[in-house]
């Protein structure tokens, strides 16, 4: 603790910025990953404070969602750590629905994150073992500081949308955005509108276009597999998982695309060529999420939706595709996926990678060094997040207990005068 001032009073313009030192862990991002760690923590006794950029929990949820959108997958895969979902919500709650749930999460722990707070940098003290944290805040961008013992990155996988560099896009003269700024097909009625993307998103939101009567050509530039959604009334990654607990992955595989193939049939016809490792095999080793089918290939299959192969350029209001066929184009939606954004702000090397993601596989992706932290970037949805968050809160919550067991000492209380003495 006396490292910890002797940096603070060396800090030049040190009475010119605000700060705060947090009594207990710091998070930072308050979606589903930040609230089930604070949720956790919450339970082990630990108080925390949860940095938010946007103005609400959820914003990817709430800004930056298409408002057909549903849970992939079923409910009890997706809730978070000590509260299921209502008994009355669908197997796949709606956006509206899943929103409810996180906002009602939030309330039951008494999670209120501090909204508009923007991190620009973290980095970690080695003489006073404490990471600095700058934000800004507001409309004004005000500056602020945050000193912790430990730092929670919970800003999660989907942080930032991914915009190719496509030759001619800027001269196109069309709409163009991406899928975080789709809402719906309505505004596209008539258009011909082409899906750059053939994901959970890309197939989605050509599903939608088409069923407001737009003309979807969705860009399918690689492989990509395709499940469905159900097989005989049962969810596909339940079945995934309950098969993982007895068989080898390769033959969970074989299962899963010999099932598909019965359901689905031969899409390659379709121009949907699967790639040559198993849906499994791949979501696991390149984090690539297979598509679960909710009825854009019956739009494939009847022309609704057209399937298209890469780009080579766009000019004004035409795209000319690898092959040489030039489409006439209204508008472009760029399905194009996100990236985490921690690379931009976390002045670490050894946990994180250059891609903003942990270099230690799942499970061992959750925890570095000096009480650094991740959460939600194990490529396996909200499971994998609120384990994660158990892990954390649990680890925290023992070198928690144990530094409150030590006698207090005269350092100890001037820590605690610092605490609430701090903010000016």
């Amino acid at each position: 603790m006396e490292n910890l001032f002797r940096l603070v009073d060396q800090d030049q313009g040190f009475f010119q910025r605000k700060w705060t030192l947090v009594n207990g862990p710091l998070i930072v991002g308050a979606g589903p990953s930040g609230l089930a760690t604070a949720a956790c923590l919450r339970e082990q006794g630990v108080p925390s404070v949860v940095l938010e950029r946007a103005e609400c929990i959820a914003s990817l949820w709430q800004k930056r969602a298409y408002d057909r959108l549903k849970l992939h997958l079923p409910k009890q895969f997706c809730q978070l750590p000590k509260v299921p979902f209502p008994e009355d919500f669908p197997e796949y709650p709606t956006k509206k629905q899943f929103i409810e749930y996180l906002e009602s999460y939030a309330k039951r722990f008494d999670i209120n994150p501090k909204f508009n707070e923007c991190v620009q940098s973290a980095r970690y003290d080695e003489t006073s073992g404490f990471w600095r944290v700058k934000t800004v805040r507001g409309s004004n961008k005000a500056e602020f500081e945050y000193i912790c013992r430990w730092l929670v990155v919970a800003t999660g996988e989907n942080a930032e949308s991914v915009v190719p560099d496509i030759d001619g896009l800027a001269d196109f003269g069309g709409e163009v955005i991406h899928a975080s700024e789709y809402k719906s097909g309505e505004k596209f009625k008539g258009q011909n509108v082409l899906v750059v993307g053939c994901g959970n998103s890309g197939m989605e939101v050509s599903l939608d276009l088409a069923n407001h009567n737009a003309s979807p050509s969705m860009v399918v530039r690689s492989s990509v597999h395709v499940l469905p959604r159900e097989v005989l009334g049962k969810s596909t990654f339940e079945l995934a998982v309950l098969m993982m607990k007895w068989l080898p992955l390769w033959l969970v595989d074989m299962i899963l695309l010999i099932l598909a193939w019965l359901v689905l049939g031969n899409i390659e016809k379709y121009g949907l060529k699967r790639p040559l490792m198993g849906p499994l095999e791949l979501k696991n080793s390149k984090g690539k999420t297979p598509v679960l089918d909710i009825g854009a290939l019956e739009k494939i299959k009847s022309g609704d939706i057209q399937v298209v192969p890469g780009i080579k350029r766009f000019s004004r209001g035409r795209v000319e595709l690898v092959n040489g066929e030039k489409l006439d184009v209204d508008s472009v939606v760029l399905a194009t996926g996100y990236r985490s954004n921690v690379p931009a702000w976390l002045q670490e090397g050894e946990f994180f990678s250059k891609n903003g993601f942990p270099k230690a596989p799942f499970p061992n992706g959750w925890k570095g060094k000096g009480g650094l932290y991740a959460v939600g970037f194990t490529r396996r949805g909200l499971s994998g997040a609120s384990s994660d968050a158990i892990n954390i809160a649990q680890d925290i919550g023992k070198a928690w207990k144990q530094e409150n067991k030590q006698p207090k000492k005269r350092t100890i209380a001037c820590h605690r005068r610092c605490i609430s003495l701090s903010q000016f």
